[in-house]
């Protein structure tokens, strides 16, 4: 008999709840979308029952559907969630004290630039993670300093911190009741107050940045049993394992040996490369986190990463602002449409740049335009710039942990794009050859190849994979590594050693590749040497 198990998949816009078997086959699944709050321009906020509310809805869907099959109800439940989203609520009584601030929210800028000039520690070097309003330190001090209700609730000792992993755990194992204040290492470690190396609360940051202890979670492994569900669809189960939603993919994608990484290519672009047992500290820009800790006593692995602001939402862009495609799908019909950009270059910084530049100044650039530019043009500069950055993004973490890259795979609603991963299987293996006769100190030889898993779900297979070890689904890693791995697409590049068909590239690949910047603003992120580029014109 086969074993199952539920994951619970905690987005941006939506949760899920699917339910897979233990050889990594999706059974079934529901889905449940949410809306976004914007009360201002750069805020974005979350109604935190909405946040609970979907997850039980769709859990009941998902069960109902499971049941029609003939099965009995999983017992096995896995979390993934949406990271650096933060919230506050009454330990007392349950009661959300303020809306969910969501990752994406850059309220916090000023505060951000307030804290970078105060040079007392090397913020950095302790937790990984430069000063920005990306992550969750600065969202707790806001609320904090602005939120009469937190504030009060914090001097009286009735605040509970956390991000949505916290507020869903603390619910479904009962809260006000008893329910667990816990938060597993990889989301603890996108909020800027845990120390990389102990992997706990750092005292030396919480006074930095005014924020009591005793209002965050307890910090666990991403792999153990916290706790059972207290009520709802979902009463009586186990759950037993917890991940932030980039790190859920890693582990879906089975990213367990040094020098493998995945991309996941969605409204932004996420890449995490495995570096092994010890963290390395990026001078390009990049950030330093936990990959996972499968189990309590279990080894923690370390990953770099490299974010993308924009990916799947310039695509977005096209087909609601611009017009130029009528659906998603589209974009792989016009750019297989024509061999080059005809010099079209975009730079896709709709919110600023992340890494490894963090230039929340720069804007999108569309440049190149001529009389012979069309829609088909446009639509191929889009993909080519999402795989530039990557490429820029790969080329720092090789120049910071000296690490070959042995593979990148690829997952995300931009990877069902054919030729969105045939060019990035290009940029990632222009020979050496050709391009160092252009910036031959630039170049570095990166020549895996893209690979995209037949399963798609690698966030919520990452947090099922993290249960199933708890629950002894599965045994370890080398098990892990077995599970569901025919079907896989691999994309092969179509250059020649020699460099032919390599044109189409030419004018693009040093526009995002050749200049690395971790942004003059930002002194706690040194800079690699670099030849200043073009693009320094733009920033």
């Amino acid at each position: 008999m086969p074993s199952y198990i539920g994951a619970i998949d905690q987005g941006t816009s939506s949760a899920r709840f699917l339910i897979f078997e233990d050889t990594g086959r999706l059974v079934t699944d529901y889905q449940v979308e949410f809306d976004q709050i914007y009360p201002r321009a750069g805020w974005i906020e979350q109604d935190p029952y909405d946040l609970l509310d979907s997850v039980i809805r769709c859990a009941d869907e998902a069960l109902r559907k499971f049941g029609m099959m003939g099965h009995d109800p999983c017992d096995i439940k896995g979390i993934t969630n949406q990271r650096e989203t933060t919230l506050v609520w009454n330990r007392k009584t349950g009661e959300p004290l303020y809306n969910a601030i969501s990752w994406g929210d850059t309220r916090t800028d000023k505060l951000a630039k307030h804290f970078a000039q105060n040079k007392e520690i090397d913020i950095q070097h302790i937790c990984g993670l430069p000063m920005h309003s990306y992550f969750s330190a600065l969202k707790m001090v806001w609320l904090m300093d602005r939120v009469p209700a937190v504030k009060d609730a914090v001097e009286k000792d009735r605040a509970m911190f956390g991000t949505v992993d916290s507020w869903l755990i603390w619910n479904l194992t009962g809260g006000a009741e008893g329910g667990m204040h816990i938060t597993d290492v990889t989301n603890a470690s996108r909020t800027m107050l845990m120390n990389i190396k102990t992997r706990q609360w750092d005292p030396q940051l919480l006074k930095f940045f005014g924020i009591p202890e005793k209002v965050l979670p307890t910090i666990v492994s991403s792999s153990e049993h916290y706790g059972n569900v207290q009520w709802g669809p979902l009463e009586g189960m186990p759950i037993m394992g917890c991940l932030g939603d980039q790190q859920a993919a890693l582990v879906g994608q089975k990213c367990f040996q040094v020098g493998e990484a995945k991309n996941t290519y969605g409204t932004g672009a996420f890449l995490l490369l495995n570096v092994g047992s010890e963290p390395v500290f990026s001078k390009n820009g990049l950030l330093t986190t936990v990959a996972y800790q499968l189990g309590r006593d279990g080894p923690v692995a370390y990953a770099l990463e490299g974010s993308i602001s924009v990916a799947g939402a310039a695509i977005k862009w096209l087909r609601d602002n611009m017009g130029i495609i009528d659906k998603a799908e589209d974009i792989d019909v016009l750019a297989s449409q024509v061999r080059d950009t005809g010099g079209v270059m975009f730079i896709t910084a709709f919110s600023g740049l992340f890494a490894p530049y963090w230039r929340d100044d720069a804007r999108g650039t569309l440049v190149g335009l001529t009389q012979y530019t069309n829609k088909r043009h446009i639509a191929r500069a889009t993909l080519e710039a999402v795989c530039l950055s990557t490429r820029t993004i790969l080329d720092a973490m090789k120049d910071d942990g000296d690490l070959p890259l042995k593979v990148l795979k690829a997952d995300g609603g931009m990877s069902k794009s054919d030729v969105c991963m045939q060019i990035q299987a290009d940029v990632l293996s222009v020979p050496v050859g050709w391009y160092d006769k252009i910036f031959p100190d630039q170049m570095t030889n990166l020549s895996s190849l893209p690979v995209r898993p037949a399963m798609r779900e690698t966030t919520g297979l990452g947090a099922a994979f993290a249960a199933g070890l708890a629950a002894g689904v599965w045994k370890d890693l080398d098990d892990l590594a077995k599970v569901h791995t025919e079907n896989d697409d691999i994309f092969k590049s179509k250059l020649d050693e020699h460099g032919n068909n390599a044109t189409p590239y030419l004018f693009s690949l040093p526009v995002l590749i050749g200049s690395r910047r971790s942004g003059p603003k930002n002194e706690n992120v040194g800079r690699s040497h670099r030849k200043e580029l073009w693009l320094d014109r733009y920033l």
